[in-house]
């Protein structure tokens, strides 16, 4: 036995359980669809002083379009693309902005935690 193979065999017991089959791994992320401009077409129409916040790719998730109403109430769905949510929002005199660099409203925070402590 070598000097080192002390300390191999003790880093092979640490490692998790499963072996390799507890790594995550990459996942598949879903595409946007038809139902998701609905949905966002629906929220702009129904809601007043709607706010588009545009969320960049991520390893979790496609690019998302965030709308958040005058008070706070919000849906977040996929878009093809960052240029594709600037146009929608464009097209439907909607503000929009990189989240990634203003971040979100402060009235969406307050509004989750309105529903949060309301029920």
């Amino acid at each position: 036995m070598a000097l080192f193979d002390r300390f191999r065999r003790s880093t092979q017991r640490m490692r998790r359980p499963g072996g390799n089959s507890a790594r995550t791994g990459s996942t598949t992320v879903r595409a946007s669809s038809r139902a998701d401009e609905d949905h966002l077409n629906d929220f702009v129409a129904t809601r007043r002083g709607v706010e588009g916040f545009v969320e960049p790719r991520t390893a979790v998730s496609d690019v998302t379009l965030l709308l958040v109403a005058h008070d706070g109430e919000w849906t977040r769905r996929r878009v093809p693309s960052v240029k594709w949510a600037h146009g929608f929002c464009n097209e439907r005199q909607v503000p929009s902005y990189d989240a990634a660099v203003v971040g979100v409203p402060q009235r969406m925070r307050d509004y989750n935690r309105r529903k949060k402590a309301g029920g």
